[in-house]
């Protein structure tokens, strides 16, 4: 039974980590190209305070705990490209933006702790 217990618990945290379909995902290599398409959306959804401490000129502060309300800031017509500490709360904040109807959602992967 407990074999059971834990499998599920395995199986659950795995699922939350894997990609969301739909969403691409660069590196913060690829990114440094993508900051000059004027078309695209950059949103980093870290806290105010991580936000003020260190960020990427073009991207737009709404922290992830926001996103849903403030999702309406951003225009569905144009890829956004989402940006956190680790690459974790990017990821969700992509699903978030993917339920809401985004068609082209792009999560940096490994976030400000890999931008040099």
């Amino acid at each position: 039974m407990e074999y059971v217990v834990i499998i599920l618990v395995a199986l659950f945290i795995g699922m939350r980590m894997l990609p969301t379909k739909g969403v691409k995902n660069i590196t913060t290599a690829q990114l440094k190209d993508e900051l000059k398409d004027k078309n695209k959306q950059f949103v980093d959804v870290r806290t105010v305070g991580e936000f003020k401490g260190n960020h990427i000129r073009g991207f737009k502060n709404i922290p992830l705990h926001q996103l849903s309300q403030k999702a309406n800031e951003l225009s569905k017509d144009k890829e956004v490209i989402v940006i956190c500490q680790s690459g974790m709360r990017s990821n969700k904040a992509s699903k978030v933006l993917k339920k809401q109807g985004f068609k082209q959602v792009t999560n940096v992967k490994g976030g400000m702790s890999a931008w040099s």
